[in-house]
């Protein structure tokens, strides 16, 4: 059959029931906690406990949902100890705290203002009943300018106390021995992965940076996830040798590097709560080993390897007595929880879900690495998954070459972590090759790599992903006619750049909740990346001229390939008026197009109705455009394409 229209099992319902996804893992008392979205619920992040007995229940009842808005990303919603959970919940933002035995969460923080005015995040509890937390108040204004973070400790009474107050940003506080206080902390136009400092504040209320932040010729460091030992030494990932690598402080010594093992331990603070060691009683720490492994750290300074085959990504590490626990996926499995012992012992505390399908229905990817242009950056290749058409019982005309989707992460400083993804598998077992390209500015090949695209967002992610494409059909493994390009928020950008500023290599794209006005976004986003394309691309206003010449709303002239566009109503990171601006200019040149704008989404989709309109949408666009058709049996209703 041709190649895109191959029947599968893998619909979009199936994407939707495998598409709960992990949050942070904790242990508490024996207990191992975690919390999930799912998309089946609305998308409410619900809170999940597995007991020492085995037995798993979720904590929190629908309608509860442990979830935080600050930065918009969120992250570390949640803390859990001694059986007490405190969380912020989604509808309200508020503080509440849900006691062992208790019938229903209790509000600890009040009613603010502003409706959801005053969020909290990076939740720590101190052992006495109460906790630390982020917290970010917004003014009535709605400026990004007027937003306020802070450091606070609210008691067991919910009485707040605030201990850091001044920077632009704060997040990981985290209360030590002796009275001190580690956190971290960064001001604009830096973002944490850039510049973020790490500070100890000793009892006396004397403060030291330990690491991070920028040196007088402008280099910048950035330090993440201090974790205290019980001895007094901080231990935490900084990427002064490249590499997010292992680095400790011993009480009244300055910061060593601990465990550089070639690649990044950490990864860009996007949301909260990130975990990349562990630390376990004698000195041991465990960090990732890369591909189906963990290592241990002994005292003496020589390491072990803990076996995890079929986990390419792991993260959230907590300690478990010999052992730790950890969030682990692969690119066949999605994530689950996962029980690694000094033993060698694997137990999956949390499968993945039976999607009844056989493995051989599931594309692996393969890591490629590829040319493009220099540009003056000291790197001249970038990287890509790659993943072939994949289905056990379908093979394609002779002589026909498969139709090639190249996705492109959010970020830009994100990556891809080739945990299964069933969007992904969606389209190879239909017949699509899909690459999964890690442009130069990505995260987990080092700060080097990551830097190219300071003042090159626009430029050399747009070279990679044409580079990518050409590489692949110059190998004849793709149908040079048939290539599309498609990414959400970032991603989303260097789609629709890509389709305007170099016109020619792909022939369809999908822009889900992408940029379109690079200085729209300048002037009207949220605090956290309101000076993130100072960096990227160039300071605001001054470089308004750089941000005219990259934006695609300047070039939708040039722009004569079919576009699907997929928006949120509610989305304050990339604000619906962009998409509107761009759809219009498409409707105006009368070019081929779609548009679903969903109401009441945000950025990224969470409604397991929406995620399933998106996907089977974009799908119809491709068929509509390349000229095949879709399998009957799943009655994929054709996405309205209008010019």
């Amino acid at each position: 059959m041709p190649y895109g229209s191959w029947p599968t099992p893998v619909t979009s319902a199936l994407v939707v029931r495998a598409a709960a996804r992990l949050g942070e893992v904790v242990v508490d008392g024996g207990d191992v906690w975690w919390s999930e979205s799912r998309p089946a619920e609305g998308g409410r992040s619900a809170l999940v406990r597995r007991s020492t007995d085995g037995a798993v229940a979720d904590v929190l009842p629908s309608p509860w949902n442990a979830r935080t808005r600050v930065h918009e990303y969120g992250g570390a919603a949640w803390a859990v100890a001694g059986g007490t959970v405190w969380f912020t919940h989604f509808d309200d933002q508020r503080l509440y705290r849900l006691d062992p035995g208790a019938a229903a969460p209790v509000a600890l923080t009040p009613e603010p203002d502003l409706p959801a005015g005053v969020r909290y995040a990076d939740l720590t509890p101190t052992g006495d009943g109460g906790l630390l937390a982020v917290r970010e108040t917004h003014a009535a204004s709605g400026a990004a300018a007027d937003v306020v973070n802070e450091i606070v400790r609210i008691a067991a009474d919910g009485t707040t106390e605030v201990l850091v107050t001044g920077p632009d940003f704060v997040s990981d506080p985290r209360p030590g021995p002796d009275g001190q206080l580690a956190w971290l902390q960064w001001d604009h136009p830096d973002m944490p992965w850039d510049a973020a400092r790490l500070v100890v504040r000793a009892a006396d209320g004397t403060e030291t940076v330990v690491a991070g932040g920028r040196s007088p010729d402008g280099r910048g460091e950035s330090a993440v996830q201090p974790t205290w030992d019980a001895d007094g030494t901080l231990w935490f990932c900084c990427d002064r040798t490249d590499t997010w690598s292992l680095w400790r402080r011993r009480p009244g010594g300055p910061a060593e590097l601990v465990l550089d093992p070639g690649h990044d331990l950490a990864g860009p603070q996007w949301v909260f709560g990130a975990r990349s060691f562990a630390l376990l009683p004698g000195g041991r720490v465990v960090v990732p080993g890369g591909d189906d492994r963990l290592l241990v750290r002994r005292p003496d300074g020589s390491t072990a390897e803990l076996a995890l085959p079929g986990y390419t990504a792991v993260r959230y590490l907590a300690a478990d007595g010999e052992g730790v626990v950890c969030a682990g996926g692969g690119p066949r499995t999605e994530p689950v929880v996962l029980r690694a012992g000094l033993d060698g012992a694997v137990e999956v505390l949390r499968p993945a879900r039976d999607l009844g399908l056989d493995p051989a229905w599931f594309s692996v990817p393969e890591h490629v690495t590829f040319p493009t242009e220099d540009r003056g950056t000291g790197i001249a290749e970038a990287h890509a998954y790659v993943y072939p058409p994949t289905n056990p019982g379908v093979t394609a005309p002779e002589g026909e070459r498969p139709p090639l989707v190249v996705m492109v992460h959010g970020g830009p400083t994100g990556a891809h972590d080739r945990t299964f993804n069933p969007e992904i598998q969606y389209f190879t077992s239909r017949g699509f090759c899909v690459a999964h390209v890690d442009h130069r500015g990505s995260a987990g090949y080092g700060r080097r790599y990551r830097d190219v695209l300071q003042g090159h967002w626009g430029v050399a992610d747009l070279d990679d992903v044409v580079a990518c494409a050409r590489y692949l059909a110059d190998a004849g493994r793709v149908d040079a006619a048939r290539m599309a390009i498609r990414g959400g928020s970032a991603g989303g950008f260097t789609t629709l750049a890509a389709l305007c500023l170099r016109p020619g290599t792909f022939t369809a794209g999908a822009s889900h909740f992408g940029v379109a006005d690079l200085a729209a976004l300048a002037a009207d986003t949220h605090k956290f990346e309101s000076r993130y394309l100072d960096g990227l691309v160039a300071p605001w206003p001054d470089g308004a001229d750089v941000y005219t010449a990259r934006s695609p709303i300047t070039h939708v002239g040039a722009l004569d390939t079919p576009l699907a566009v997929f928006q949120g109503s509610e989305d304050r990171v990339v604000p619906p008026e962009q998409a509107e601006v761009l759809v219009a200019a498409l409707r105006d040149r009368g070019v081929p197009h779609a548009y679903l704008l969903f109401e009441g989404e945000q950025h990224g989709f969470r409604r397991a109705e929406n995620i399933r309109a998106a996907l089977d949408g974009e799908l119809s666009f491709y068929a509509q455009v390349w000229g095949f058709d879709l399998p009957a049996d799943e009655g994929i209703a054709p996405i309205p394409v209008v010019r």
